[in-house]
């Protein structure tokens, strides 16, 4: 931990200062130093590229990155917090939205720091190696793509900034989705031709030539370009660095870190930046919050050990529904009678003892998850990112974030050759080396399904895979399966018990609870509402419309 990324350190020494949120003028990438007075040497080089990473792990809220906030947009997780996140999810949201607002105007400030130093990099070429130069060059370039990734399928069509403005040209039209898409994979592409395959410890961290191709694989397959999609996920493949880490829990914590699984991550170190998971993700005696939460609707969808999903499996059970279940589910969510942070998790509201195991031996206290008015309204919490070290302090974590993995590259590359109708054997080797990692072991997929079949396969898969990782939102909004799954009711476990029977899951992994005889017992966590005319792009911020009248509004808002 002592040699963790200590540009981040550099980093703060940069002298941008992000816009204050009440001076609207300050548009796009005017923060900032004069370029008559900066851009000397390699060391003010590296600054200026530094600050770009700092300022990359966006906040918009509860101290979080956003790979931790999207999922309660969407239909698997719920923030309890009454915020402005929880608005979007419920589906009430509009232009005014801090949360939304946040997410703007720190992915532009980003952009900002990137583009300053494309235009002024030029001033230090010969002042520095020509391979610096070259990678960070490429570093900023696929920072800013990054950020527009973000943007364009959060807000659709935005402003394309490539250069550091005047106050005069500041106030930008949209450009369409199309162009922002093509650039950004006009810049991966490139990017990734500059930048290395890994680095040395001192600069772990930085973005790789597999990060590039990564999102760029992602960008593309989230707007329907298959083949640039599987291309780009095959060209990650066939660098032959990165590889499933071998124990799926263990990637979200400190010891898995360092896996080369993890293709690019936000980074963190105490005294210079750190996060508050653990105080929104512990459960209440594992001294946290608990109010980011899975749903009922995640636990129901994962399958069972044979590869079949619950309401076909012979080996579901409804009167203890967490046996013989993909071992992915357990890693996933801490579910009740496991043990979760030292102590025995569990929610049943009868149960006003549990077991304490931190103490040898094991001792019987009072259970605050079955009385505490705020306890996880779901019943579950997220295993996910939680790591016991943090139990020292839940408001300041050093974990890493993940903001891309090999996996994820996997099951692009499988989705967009299933897409093109390519069904060949490489598209069952890749969705069966993630179901078949040593510590998940799932049924391996036999070869013979149809393009449908292996869609429902791929779909179900992401969402067992990639749960809590902020990747759910964009894909149920470019599966236009949103206005399903986030109109009525999301629902946490039934207080007092269990379901009698397991729910109807469809094609895309989502349970049904109509013909469930006791559903009327479950918890009513939220009502939510999805406008399909409205809510499959969030609003561009308000204030954004008002102060640039060539910027003009999504539909609805």
């Amino acid at each position: 931990m002592l040699q963790k990324i200590k540009y981040w350190v550099m980093g703060l020494g940069l002298l941008f200062t992000a816009p204050s949120c009440d001076n609207y003028l300050e548009k796009y990438p005017l923060e900032g130093p004069s370029d008559a007075s900066f851009f000397t040497n390699e060391s003010e080089l590296l600054l200026a590229i530094n600050a770009c990473y700092s300022s990359l792990a966006v906040h918009p809220s509860d101290n979080l990155p956003l790979p931790m906030l999207l999922d309660n947009a969407a239909d698997i997780s719920w923030d309890r917090n009454n915020s402005d996140l929880q608005q979007i999810g419920k589906g009430s949201h509009a232009s005014n939205n801090g949360f939304v607002r946040n997410v703007w105007q720190q992915a532009y400030t980003d952009i900002g720091r990137c583009n300053f130093l494309l235009d002024n990099i030029d001033k230090v070429k010969d002042k520095t190696t020509p391979q610096l130069y070259a990678r960070t060059k490429a570093e900023a370039r696929f920072l800013r793509a990054y950020n527009y990734s973000h943007l364009v399928e959060l807000f659709g069509g935005i402003p394309l900034v490539t250069k550091t403005l005047k106050l005069e040209e500041a106030s930008l039209p949209k450009s369409s989705k199309e162009e922002v898409v093509n650039f950004i994979l006009t810049e991966l592409e490139e990017a990734a031709a500059d930048l290395p395959v890994s680095y040395d410890a001192q600069n772990n961290g930085r973005a790789t030539k597999g990060a590039a191709l990564a999102i760029k694989s992602r960008t593309a397959l989230y707007n329907g370009k298959w083949e640039v999609a599987a291309k780009a996920a095959k060209d990650v493949m066939d660098l032959n660095y990165h590889k499933l880490h071998p124990n799926f829990g263990q990637l979200f914590t400190y010891a898995g870190q360092n896996s080369t699984e993890i293709i690019f991550a936000y980074q963190y170190l105490r005294g210079i930046r750190t996060h508050t998971v653990p105080q929104c993700f512990f459960s209440r005696m594992g001294r946290g919050n608990s109010n980011k939460v899975p749903g009922q609707v995640l636990i129901d969808a994962y399958e069972c050990t044979d590869g079949l999903t619950i309401d076909k499996s012979p080996l579901y059970n409804p009167r203890n529904p967490f046996v013989n279940r993909d071992p992915r589910l357990g890693y996933t969510v801490a579910l009740p009678g496991s043990n979760f942070l030292n102590i025995k998790f569990e929610t049943n509201k009868d149960s006003l003892k549990t077991t304490d195991f931190s103490t040898t031996p094991a001792r019987r206290v009072d259970n605050v998850e079955a009385t505490h008015a705020f306890a996880t309204f779901t019943g579950y919490c997220w295993r996910k990112y939680t790591d016991i070290i943090d139990q020292a302090d839940v408001t300041a974590s050093e974990l890493n974030i993940i903001a891309a993995r090999y996996a994820e590259v996997l099951l692009n590359y499988a989705e967009a050759k299933i897409e093109l109708g390519q069904l060949d054997p490489s598209v069952y080797s890749a969705i069966n080396m993630v179901r078949q990692r040593p510590s998940v072991n799932m049924p391996p997929i036999e070869a013979g399904k149809t393009q449908a079949e292996l869609r429902s396969i791929v779909r179900k898969e992401r969402k067992y895979e990639l749960a809590n990782e902020g990747l759910r939102l964009y894909d149920i909004r470019r599966w236009k399966i949103a206005d399903q799954v986030m109109n009525g009711t999301f629902y946490g476990r039934i207080p007092k018990g269990l379901l009698a029977t397991a729910p109807a899951i469809d094609a895309n992994g989502t349970p049904n609870y109509a013909t469930v005889p006791n559903r009327a017992d479950m918890r009513v966590v939220e009502l939510r509402t999805f406008d399909a005319a409205r809510d499959y792009l969030w609003p561009i911020p308000n204030i954004e419309v008002l102060t640039n009248t060539n910027l003009e509004q999504n539909p609805k808002y």
